[in-house]
Parts: C-alpha cells; sequence; structure tokens
C-alpha cells in the first residue's frame, strides 16, 4: 500500500503540475483574446479526477485489494504510458493546451504530434489512466465508477470542444 499511495501521490504533483502550465496559458490566451466554453461542465470534470484519485486508495485500504502483480504492472505501465501522451499533447499544443476549452480567435487546428492520428488523445490518456491507475491495485470499484463517470462527461466535453473549434 505504501508504494502505491507514492503512485498516488506523484499522479496528484503531476496534476498541480498540469494546472500550473494550465493557468498560465488561460492567462495567454485570454490576453489574445481567448473566449472559453462550456463552464458548467468543467467543474464536474474536476470533481471526477479528485474523486479518482481519493477514491482508489481508499478503497485499496478499505477493502484491502492486493497488489496482484499479473494485473499491477500491465497497468502501472498504461498509467506511464499515459503520462507521456498526456505531456506530449501538452508540449504539442504549447500555449493552446488548457484543462478548460479555451479558443484564441485565429489561431489554427494543431496537426501535429498525436493530433496527426487522433483529434482528441489527451482524452485517450484519460481514459487510460483513469481505468488503469486504481487497477495498479486492483481498485476495480473505482475504476469502473470513474469509467462510466468520466464516459458521461466526456460525451459533453468532446460535443463542447468539437462545436469551440468548429466555430
Amino acid at each position: 500500500m505504501t508504494a502505491y499511495a507514492l503512485l498516488i501521490g506523484l499522479v496528484v504533483a503531476e496534476r498541480l503540475a498540469e494546472l500550473v502550465v494550465a493557468r498560465r496559458n488561460l492567462a495567454w490566451a485570454r490576453a489574445r483574446g481567448g473566449v472559453e466554453y462550456g463552464r458548467r461542465h468543467y467543474p464536474w470534470i474536476v470533481l471526477a479526477h479528485v474523486a479518482l484519485l481519493a477514491a482508489a486508495p481508499a478503497e485499496v485500504w478499505l477493502l484491502g485489494r492486493p497488489f496482484v502483480p499479473a494485473l499491477g504492472w500491465p497497468m502501472l505501465a498504461v498509467v506511464v504510458l499515459a503520462q507521456g501522451l498526456r505531456w506530449w499533447c501538452i508540449r504539442t499544443l504549447g500555449h493552446q493546451w488548457n484543462t478548460r476549452v479555451v479558443v484564441v480567435p485565429g489561431l489554427p487546428l494543431v496537426h501535429r504530434g498525436p493530433y496527426r492520428w487522433l483529434r482528441h488523445p489527451n482524452y485517450v490518456a484519460v481514459v487510460a489512466e483513469g481505468i488503469a491507475l486504481p487497477l495498479v491495485h486492483t481498485a476495480w470499484v473505482t475504476a469502473l465508477a470513474f469509467t462510466i463517470t468520466n464516459a458521461a462527461l466526456l460525451s459533453v466535453r468532446v460535443r463542447v470542444e468539437n462545436a469551440a473549434l468548429a466555430d
């Protein structure tokens, strides 16, 4: 459990680093006339992600979920790959990346990096991490609950983002 708590702590630190980048990029976008879309769903996304990071270790601790190497090690690899994909997206989008949906008028769509192959690669990382992070330590209830919640939130988020990018 100690190693798992460390992993969760590292993911929390990574998320905080994302928020620092996102705030800087939001200020950059607003200074250039950036328009935010979908504000109403954003707090629900934040809540879901905070719940994931709290529920996974809570489930492990409260329900005595074991570390099963045949499941845990591959899921850890997926978590690491998801972080790599997420930061590839952040690096590729540069100042245009944000945790919110913000469009700066006149900027073209990005079609390099992972965006050459996928329209929303960051969400692939989110889905993969949301399943894999809890399953590193067999917290399957959290993995299932987050996956269902995240699917509902992403169905809204992707529609909002696609509409914003089409404007």
